[in-house]
């Protein structure tokens, strides 16, 4: 069964994973039955579900009315006298599939896999979203086996835009397909499990996290804060490891860690997470965990100061990368997926392999033989792949070649921005990941010298503008305008737009490759580029205008330029931020890529933007820019007038020689 021929769905379990897969399941079109023990359990389901949707029908993310949606979504009380009932029954037996959201206890699973299977139709597929616990063993209690699948969904369900498939031993390729796109036509990215094997991915790679946090603390001598602030400011993840564990929960992580350990997955004791899941300190849900948090059920970020990222980060990411290979080297799934699947299931901002390449695979190797020697970590045994790529020299960006392959690569690290050239590209990185890249002037400053020095880099044919970790940039760093003048402000928006200006009439084309959040300045520093690509999850907007100010680096011309006046007068006066697919639609991004794919789509269009003539480029530039600010009889005058100067050049020349030749040009900017 393909995924497009799903009409009905039972969803087992309305708690905080169940009533989130139901609305997805509605929003695509789906009849939903929702099921679980109680009416009190479902009414406050759908209340969640109905709170949901019209916060997506504000963001404009819905295309139908709360009320058609929820329509869709029939309530079924799943126990009578501590039986499953026949209301239970009788909603499996119209459903094409079913996915089981219930607690992580096997026993509970097998015995509605057992059910299910015998209400049923045959060609119905039994899906579960256990997070730990394997497939095979609860399709042992099932005569479709090759029915049953794993449907991992990450919490909260609407927002996350993962989605862990796994193939049980006996799974049928067929329904792992079938699974893949109902996944994707939720609006999910999917990462395929081949091998079932505890914690799947997502969970394999964090536990051994989780696992390096606690053994960092017991063993090593680190605090709690050191740990967390090495995470979110070294590594740029966006919460801390015993942040994320109180956020999620510590009786969670303990119970799933349990489980996986239970079926083969060798960890090292750690008695802080047994401590608190024993005293009922469960983090934020008990108002206390490794963090104290103002009441039950109130998160609050802990506060963490920068000055405490002390930790090797390859210290903090050895396990996870042994770990990571292995699973490579096991088949489980390819360095793609398992890159894909950290970097959308917990949010990195780079993939484990990707870590692993910039850190280098000695680097890890040496810190694995630490955690062994001095922290007593048998386990930590370099994995045989990563001891053949060292051996053979792969040792990652600095070598041109790791789990990636790389050009030689050339780095400066300013006080905000990085400066990588892989001739004949360069990258321009904004560098304040624990800011979300907020712009104050020093980045201003910095960003107008890289500019200037990689323009007279004639090996440097195209730049990209990026930013590190979770976004692009979320605007100006509004903390620079405390106690200043209206006369300061002025200065602070004059030089912004000179750095705008530079940028639009660079010689050179610049590539911005938006993720995450671009918004206010940073949205204006995007628009200055010639051309823009967005990653899917991308948002961007002028919020200014919520703050009591308007766009000043440009933004009221530039997007006026881009979408037309009425669209900018709207993004402006509204504050509103779009999607990146709304944004494309409009004309204000060239393209939308899944995250993975942002940096490759964006190196790719470098690279070939920098096979082409530099000085036609230049001047293409310069017609389309000038051109727009003038009439249109002086902008036909400036095209024929560059148009006639280029073919004074050599690169003209070469052009036509490689045509009539038919070979590819080697254009010098000559």
């Amino acid at each position: 069964m393909g995924g497009r021929e799903f009409k009905t769905v039972t969803v087992v379990g309305a708690g905080t994973m169940g009533h989130g897969i139901a609305e997805l399941a509605a929003m695509i079109g789906l009849r939903v039955y929702l099921a679980d023990i109680n009416m009190d359990i479902l009414n406050k389901a759908l209340e969640r579900i109905r709170w949901s949707l019209g916060k997506l029908a504000e963001k404009g993310r819905l295309r139908e009315s709360v009320d058609t949606v929820m329509s869709r979504i029939q309530p079924v009380v799943s126990v009578k006298d501590g039986e499953f009932s026949e209301d239970l029954a009788r909603a499996l037996s119209e459903s094409d599939v079913m996915i089981e959201a219930v607690p992580e206890k096997l026993d509970l699973k097998q015995k509605l896999f057992a059910f299910a299977d015998k209400h049923a139709p045959g060609h119905a597929i039994l899906a579960t979203n256990t997070s730990s616990l394997p497939i095979t063993e609860i399709a042992a209690a099932t005569s479709r086996p090759e029915r049953v699948v794993g449907m991992h969904f990450f919490n909260p369900p609407v927002l996350m835009p993962l989605v862990e498939v796994v193939k049980g031993e006996k799974t049928s390729d067929e329904t792992v397909q079938a699974v893949v796109e109902l996944a994707r036509r939720m609006g999910k990215e999917v990462v395929v499990v081949r091998k079932d094997v505890p914690g799947f991915i997502v969970n394999r790679i964090l536990g051994r996290l989780m696992e390096t946090a606690c053994i960092l603390v017991e063993r090593g001598g680190y605090s709690i804060e050191e740990v967390d602030a090495t995470a979110r400011y070294t590594l740029g993840f966006p919460m801390g490891v015993f942040e994320l564990a109180d956020y999620s929960g510590i009786d969670v992580f303990y119970l799933v860690f349990k489980a996986m350990g239970e079926r083969g997955f060798k960890a090292a004791e750690c008695r802080l997470f047994e401590e608190k899941y024993k005293a009922g300190e469960y983090g934020v849900k008990a108002g206390k965990g490794f963090y104290t948090y103002p009441e039950p059920g109130k998160f609050v970020k802990p506060s963490v100061a920068k000055e405490k990222a002390v930790i090797d980060p390859a210290l903090m990411l050895a396990l996870p990368v042994n770990e990571a290979a292995w699973l490579l080297r096991n088949e489980v799934s390819t360095k793609e997926e398992i890159d894909k699947a950290v970097k959308l299931g917990l949010g990195w901002p780079k993939g484990v392999f990707e870590f692993a390449d910039e850190l280098g695979l000695d680097r890890i190797a040496g810190a694995l033989e630490k955690l062994k020697s001095e922290y007593g970590v048998a386990h930590a045994e370099p994995d045989p792949l990563i001891r053949e790529m060292i051996s053979k020299g792969a040792l990652g960006r600095k070598a041109g070649k790791g789990f990636y392959e790389y050009a030689a690569v050339e780095e400066k690290r300013l006080e905000t921005i990085i400066i990588r050239k892989e001739k004949p590209i360069a990258w321009i990185i904004l560098n304040r990941p624990q800011k979300l890249n907020a712009i104050n002037p020093k980045m201003i400053e910095e960003l107008s010298r890289a500019l200037d020095e990689l323009e007279e880099d004639r090996d440097v044919r195209a730049v990209i503008l990026y930013g590190e970790g979770r976004a692009f940039s979320a605007g100006a760093d509004v903390t620079a305008f405390q106690a200043v003048t209206p006369i300061d402000v002025f200065r602070f928006s004059r030089k912004f737009q000179e750095l705008t200006l530079k940028m639009q009439f660079y010689t050179k084309p610049i590539i911005a490759a938006i993720k995450g959040y671009a918004l206010g300045g940073g949205l204006e520093l995007a628009m200055s580029a010639d051309f823009r690509i967005a990653s899917e999850e991308a948002m961007l907007g002028q919020p200014e205008i919520n703050l009591g100010f308007i766009p000043g680096a440009g933004g009221t011309q530039r997007l006026a330029r881009l979408v037309g006046p009425a669209r900018a007068k709207e993004l402006i006066m509204t504050g509103d931020m779009i999607p990146a697919r709304e944004a494309e639609r409009i004309g204000l991004v060239n393209r939308v890529v899944p995250l993975e794919r942002l940096e490759d789509e964006a190196r790719s269009m470098a690279l070939k933007l920098a096979e082409k003539p530099p000085l036609a480029l230049m001047a293409a530039k310069l017609a389309v820019d000038h051109g727009l600010e003038v009439n249109l009889w002086s902008g036909l005058a400036l095209e024929a007038g560059v148009f006639s100067l280029l073919f004074s050049t050599e690169d003209v020349l070469e052009g036509v020689m490689a045509f009539l030749e038919k070979r590819k040009p080697r254009f010098k900017g000559r």
